[in-house]
């Protein structure tokens, strides 16, 4: 069965690849969906491609799951060429893509994004542990004899007196967001193992092969405590200049591009900074990534081309055009490998993906 079924993918990738070549004059421009955090770093390089003498490319903000599913789609003249990531694609995608003819993509991780909890500037500085904010938005939380209930805070001095005496209302992306999927493998995830019983009912799950601790950390309250705003960000800062008091989740970049309007709130007593972020120390950091269709290369022009102009040591560098956008850049030996692969233009191993 699974021969029978590897063998009709790369079928079906055959014939669409030799319709796709006939037609390659029909499209001259490359075309990339995907994360709205991976966006203007993309974008960065579409222009410097655009300089250097190529057609820029056209740069469209889905989010990353909506992303995976137009790049998913197909291969053809008509298809999307590249992708971009706020987190590393997931096996089912990768399947999804190996259905529809995808076989040969290229992964390039690009850069280190800093996962973000802010609000307006102005007010007074907070600061945050993962597991307070996981008590802060779980539908479900530990009682004092550690029985999940019912989320009963209201206030965040209601989680610690420390905390603001106001309303817990925090506004962030939604479950198509690369972004969403990060915030809960960093921030709930951690912070619902900050607690012993959760702690024990996660060894439960891998002893059992059971889902009951997957399924704590991956709720989200839904009384208003936590308001899905959608892809655009800059929808999130309007809303937080107009509330003081709420909070706004965002990738670093996002942060960095909006330091005269919003101001990020310290994890474990560590600052969402360049530095703390580059050098491991913030616990809220994550990978970046683009996604490229290696059976495009050589028919939609130009598109080795930008594979090459995106890994170069000038745009993801230390020093390079996207650090002044707000991208972390990766340490200088991993950068080396992440360039060698993309040049070879190395397709990625679905074995490696978890």
């Amino acid at each position: 069965m699974f021969i029978s079924k590897q063998v009709n993918a790369v079928a079906i990738a055959a014939v669409t690849l030799v319709a796709f070549s006939g037609a390659a004059a029909a499209r001259d421009q490359i075309r990339i969906v995907g994360s709205s955090t991976v966006y203007p770093f993309t974008t960065a390089v579409a222009e410097q491609f655009g300089k250097a003498g190529g057609k820029t490319p056209i740069v469209e903000s889905t989010g990353t799951g909506g992303g995976m599913k137009i790049f998913c789609e197909g291969v053809g003249v008509d298809k999307a060429d590249a992708t971009n990531a706020s987190r590393r694609i997931k096996k089912s995608e990768f399947e999804l893509c190996a259905k529809n003819g995808v076989t040969d993509i290229v992964e390039l991780k690009v850069g280190i994004d800093g996962l973000t909890i802010a609000h307006a500037k102005g007010g007074k500085p907070v600061a945050l542990t993962r597991k307070q904010v996981f008590q802060a938005l779980a539908e479900q939380v530990p009682d004092k004899d550690g029985k999940l209930v019912a989320n009963p805070y209201q206030k965040w001095s209601d989680i610690d007196a420390s905390l603001p005496d106001v309303k817990i209302e925090v506004l962030g992306p939604p479950p198509t967001s690369g972004t969403r999927d990060s915030f809960h493998e960093l921030f709930m995830e951690k912070g619902a193992e900050g607690f012993d019983s959760l702690k024990a009912l996660k060894k439960a799950d891998e002893a059992n092969k059971t889902k009951d601790f997957e399924k704590v950390w991956k709720s989200v309250r839904k009384d208003g405590a936590y308001v899905e705003a959608g892809e655009n960000d800059n929808v999130i800062v309007q809303k937080l200049e107009g509330n003081k008091n709420a909070f706004g989740i965002f990738g670093f970049s996002f942060l960095e591009e909006n330091a005269s309007k919003i101001e990020g709130v310290s994890i474990e007593g560590v600052e969402p900074t360049y530095e703390n972020i580059s050098a491991g120390k913030y616990k809220g950091a994550r990978d970046l990534f683009v996604y490229v269709k290696k059976q495009h290369v050589g028919v939609v022009t130009g598109l080795d081309k930008f594979v090459a102009e995106y890994v170069s040591e000038k745009a993801m560098g230390e020093d390079g055009y996207l650090t002044t956008k707000g991208l972390v850049a990766l340490p200088k030996e991993e950068a080396e490998k992440v360039r060698a692969s993309a040049l070879a233009l190395q397709p990625l191993d679905g074995a490696l993906i978890n």
